[in-house]
């Protein structure tokens, strides 16, 4: 059986907010092992969405920081 593809969130917020809630799920501690499993792809192929996000964003602000290019010194 093979496994669905990945299905991307609307918004790096959705899938923030999903990722909130599959967290939960997982450590009550009452999901069968194969739910278990899928929520921890599911976590892990929405926490790179959420670096690929970010990481575009981190691009995009290089090139609009004044028209110089300067490496993001995030807070």
């Amino acid at each position: 059986m093979s496994k669905p593809p990945f299905q991307p969130p609307a918004s790096y917020e959705a899938a923030m907010e999903e990722l909130e809630q599959l967290a939960g799920r997982i450590e009550s501690g009452q999901l069968p092992l194969q739910q278990l499993l899928a929520g921890y792809e599911r976590g892990a192929e929405l926490l790179k969405y959420c670096r690929d996000q970010l990481q575009a964003v981190e691009e995009q602000i290089k090139v609009l920081d004044a028209g110089v290019l300067k490496p993001w010194a995030g807070e």
